[in-house]
């Protein structure tokens, strides 16, 4: 059986998984998602119109935003899993007065699958159709997997629900044209910084605002578990019933900064950092001497050696990973981490930075501000997105290390782990490396860009800024799509583009914001440096 998916960075050959995927994305599962966004589609269709006539729509709109994060890269790769969603998706259909031919077969869901693929419309619309198309879909499974996790912590706006299904009918257009499209882009990057703000007051104002905060990366002797995903919540649950247990929770990969809030941090279990990023975690995993909780998207296909002590929660399923339901009862994750070894000691302590939200960084603004003025800080490159395994992406820890001595970098999300060990010292006391969160934080980094355009009198566009992305999954295409609605330009990204960005589209975004892939650490900072 054939496949054919182009949604993440790692995509092969740059054009398309076509018989297994990269990411460990079988075919069927494949076709399953599809099928899947098909009738979120149809839903949406359906919900849009009640809508419109006044009718709520409240299991519409967390089916739809549910359904689009479950296909995100690295969350569910369950094939039965997936097929139960589909069949509460179709009863869901049915009760808004819509129809749907449910087969009575796994493979009669895949075979509808194959039907409504990527290719499909290829054919009968055009690559540039399909891939403007798919980009307003990445976008969208972005912003509903921010959107998720604003709602776990009690943070909604019902006007982000009715887009979700205002543009999700609107991919159901059989003759779409390239302005309506590239217009639809930008209001997904619209409504993701309306979702950002709603995620920022939902982490902020449950967990407090991150302060700068050394984070240990180094073992202590005991027991552990080590937590890995996004979701600030599971990982509260987890400290709460690992209380008194003996056993010390370290994070992984993008719970890195949960260190910084103090709701979080004032847990003495809470000891450290275990590993970097997401795409390492197969050999990290193997050696770490405990239970592991996925919490969200990032997992890869566990080795045998630990996939009895590895657990999944919320969306993220594996085939044969123990899954921890909505009850968030973690006594298993508790008992297989009794069970294993633990550290046999505590090394010397070593440690990094993490914590800089936009709150900690506009308190010190004044510095910053006269340092700039006074030439001490010459300029500012945000340097971070999402990492991932393909070749190439040492291109972000040589353009750090590269990075003048008298200019700052600020980092976010899994991209930092390429160079968040290295020693950047200081400029006047203020950390010339600073981490602002997750790739959920992103919303961290723009606050800082407008507050500090607003302090010079200028646009974003004018201030001595740079902004060097990475890209993985589609959480990282709708921050891109947000920084394109706020009209900033001259974006590099890397380390390729999208598969789904054809010429015609690539033309498009240059003429209009000058986004550009990188190429070279010398010639991109001569031209970031204006040297």
């Amino acid at each position: 059986m054939s496949m054919f998916c182009y949604q993440c960075e790692q995509t092969s050959q740059a054009t398309g998984c076509t018989a297994f995927g990269v990411c460990g994305k079988d075919p069927d599962t494949a076709a399953l998602q599809d099928l899947l966004m098909q009738i979120c589609k149809k839903i949406s269709e359906k919900a849009h119109a009640k809508r419109l006539a006044g009718e709520a729509t409240r299991e519409a709109d967390l089916f739809v935003t549910e359904g689009l994060f479950t296909t995100v890269t690295n969350v569910n790769f369950d094939p039965k899993d997936i097929a139960g969603i589909i069949s509460r998706g179709v009863a869901l259909l049915k009760e808004l007065g819509g129809e749907w031919e449910l087969p009575d077969t796994l493979d009669g869901l895949i075979s509808q699958g194959e039907k409504v693929g990527i290719e499909s419309r290829m054919t009968s619309l055009g690559e540039d159709i399909t891939g403007l198309q798919e980009l307003i879909l990445y976008g969208l499974k972005g912003t509903a997997a921010y959107a998720d996790h604003a709602f776990v912590l009690g943070k909604e706006d019902d006007s982000v629900y009715a887009f979700f299904h205002e543009a999700m009918a609107f991919l159901l257009n059989p003759a779409p044209t390239v302005d309506e499209l590239v217009a639809l882009t930008l209001k997904v990057g619209e409504v993701n910084l309306t979702v950002m703000g709603l995620l920022d007051a939902a982490n902020t104002g449950t967990y407090g605002h991150p302060v700068p905060t050394p984070v240990r990366i180094t073992p202590v002797k005991g027991k552990a578990i080590l937590v890995s995903g996004h979701d600030l919540k599971d990982l509260e649950i987890l400290l709460k019933q690992t209380e008194g247990k003996g056993i010390n929770i370290y994070t992984h990969g993008e719970m890195l900064p949960c260190h910084g809030y103090p709701e979080l941090k004032k847990y003495p279990h809470l000891v450290g950092n275990y590993g970097g990023a997401w795409q390492d975690q197969r050999s990290e995993f193997e050696a770490f001497p405990g239970a592991i909780l996925m919490t969200t998207n990032c997992i890869q296909k566990p080795k045998e050696n630990y996939k009895a002590r590895i657990f999944t929660t919320g969306l993220v399923q594996w085939p044969g990973v123990e899954h921890i339901g909505e009850e968030k009862d973690f006594t298993p994750v508790i008992e297989a981490a009794l069970a294993a070894e633990g550290f046999a000691e505590t090394e010397e302590e070593k440690t990094i930075l993490t914590g800089f939200g936009h709150n900690a960084v506009l308190g010190v603004a004044p510095q910053v501000i006269d340092a700039v003025k006074s030439g001490a800080l010459k300029h500012f490159f945000l340097i971070g997105g999402c990492d991932g395994a393909k070749p190439g992406r040492n291109y972000y820890t040589d353009f750090a290390e590269a990075v003048p001595d008298d200019c700052a970098i600020l980092t976010l999300a899994c991209g930092k782990f390429r160079f968040n060990k290295l020693d950047f010292g200081d400029i006047g006391g203020i950390p010339r490396l600073l981490d602002m969160g997750q790739c959920n934080d992103s919303y961290s980094a723009i606050q800082v860009a407008i507050a500090l355009a607003e302090a010079f009198e200028c646009g974003v566009n004018d201030l001595p800024l740079s902004m060097i992305l990475s890209w993985y999954e589609q959480k990282a295409i709708c921050v891109l799509l947000t920084l394109l609605h706020l009209g900033i330009k001259d974006i590099k990204v890397g380390p390729t583009l999208p598969a789904f960005i054809t010429p015609t589209v690539l033309q498009v975004l240059i003429d209009n914001f000058n986004i550009a892939p990188v190429t070279t650490v010398e010639d991109d900072m001569k031209e970031c440096l204006g040297a």
